[in-house]
């Protein structure tokens, strides 16, 4: 693990980033440049426009620059993986890497994204999720992050709801050594969502700029679930708010965001990364 003599001896300072696309709407510059300031380490953290097709040119160029690591997110949450030199076990069984070390040329692959939701919901929201029953919306690299960390924490049963059901079919066999996880179609799930205790919706719909969508008809939610929302751009989405209007417990995808971004921030540096300041400026940057 680096010290923080080293980044603070390092030349230019510690240089970070995040590749995507797209990537002009990520507020992960604004919040990892709060996060070295409020450590007191002299750096940038620099948005990347990359294209699928240059993702690996992105990866030699993160050794040949010298960047300390970066974020990843969608689309290249998979396609970075072939490029990278090692992934830790979590990134390993979930098959999507969100965070790459760079060590002296060698690139370590994490995920993130489990870890920062789970943290987030029991924080926010349901203290306790053993004996749940929860419901997960989409099977993309990000609902893998989080199905396979809610697979740890003792639930009763898992969905996965896709527009493919064969997508969500798969996830569900590959980890059903630990827990209760089945797939289902999108079409399925009114008969299903009478039962859940929360509702998780992993997939892009409602988020900036098409706000009015929804992923599922709010009706056929129950009063007594918790509704989670990955977005975190509106902070509250539509289903959020009409979710709260039928009186669940609502939680959006700020804390999520601002806790892998802050467990990111721990591998690059080994320093605790200052939360509130992260959560602070990303707040900021969307009521300027």
């Amino acid at each position: 693990m680096i010290t923080k003599t080293e980044l603070l001896s390092s030349t230019g300072g510690l240089l970070l980033g995040v590749i995507g696309d797209p990537i002009a709407h990520s507020k992960s510059p604004v919040m990892h440049q709060a996060a070295l300031t409020a450590l007191g380490l002299p750096g940038a953290y620099v948005p990347m426009h990359v294209k699928r097709e240059y993702v690996g040119d992105a990866m030699a160029g993160i050794k040949a620059l010298g960047f300390r690591g970066i974020n990843v997110t969608i689309p290249h949450k998979l396609e970075v993986i072939p490029y990278l030199d090692h992934l830790d076990e979590t990134a390993l069984r979930i098959g999507a890497v969100n965070t790459i070390v760079n060590d002296n040329g060698i690139l370590t692959g994490y995920n993130t994204d489990g870890i920062g939701y789970v943290r987030s919901l029991k924080e926010e929201a349901v203290s306790d999720l053993k004996g749940k029953k929860i419901m997960v919306l989409g099977a993309g690299g990000a609902a893998r992050g989080i199905v396979y960390a809610l697979s740890l924490e003792g639930t009763d049963r898992i969905y996965i709801a896709n527009r493919t059901a064969d997508k969500a079919e798969a996830m569900a066999e590959e980890w059903k050594d630990l827990a209760d996880i089945r797939g289902l179609s999108i079409q399925e799930l009114p008969a299903i969502l009478g039962e859940i205790d929360i509702l998780i919706n992993t997939t892009s719909v409602g988020m900036h700029p098409k706000v009015t969508e929804t992923p599922v008809d709010v009706n056929h939610i129950p009063e007594h679930a918790v509704v989670s929302d990955l977005i975190y751009n509106p902070l509250q989405t539509r289903l959020l708010a009409e979710s709260k209007r039928k009186g669940c417990t609502v939680h959006g995808g700020l804390g999520m965001f601002v806790n892998q971004g802050a467990y990111a921030l721990e591998y690059w540096t080994g320093m605790p990364a200052p939360v509130a300041e992260m959560r602070r400026a990303v707040l900021d940057s969307m009521n300027g």
